[in-house]
């Protein structure tokens, strides 16, 4: 995805929360994007640094709020860990390399996210799906 179309995605969701764009909004998304790597608040402080030295933690991690109400970034949470910042916003679960800590993207065909909402009871209604395999990553 080019840098056109990021920023067109982000002004678009923005707006129809009811805000706008901002240069450091702007820079934290990217951050997240320029790696598809799963990265703590801390580690998109690092990258937003780079861009914009006088941003500050707070910041970023307002701006990390603001893109998930919004639904362009989702949180992930792991046991004992801080919540890392996924853009993959299709439904899918995440494979958690225990040696490394790297979290990789495990795509759900729609079948397979039908067989999992079934399981509930009736009367369930399923707004999300998390779901983490933990293990050794093939090297």
């Amino acid at each position: 995805m080019n840098n056109e179309v990021r920023s067109e995605i982000l002004h678009q969701k923005l707006a129809a929360s009811g805000l706008r764009s901002t240069r450091q909004r702007e820079i934290v998304y990217d951050a997240i994007l320029s790696k598809r790597d799963h990265p703590t608040a801390d580690e998109i402080f690092a990258r937003a640094k780079q861009e914009m030295p006088t941003i500050s933690l707070a910041t970023v991690y307002n701006c990390l709020d603001t893109l998930v109400q919004c639904d362009l970034v989702k949180q992930v949470h792991l046991e004992r860990e801080s919540t890392r910042y996924c853009p993959n916003l299709t439904e899918h679960a995440h494979f958690h390399d225990n040696e490394s800590g790297t979290i990789y993207d495990v795509q759900l065909d729609p079948a397979t996210i039908s067989q999992l909402t079934h399981l509930l009871p009736e009367g369930f209604d399923v707004s999300s799906i998390d779901i983490t395999f933990r293990g050794k990553a093939a090297r």
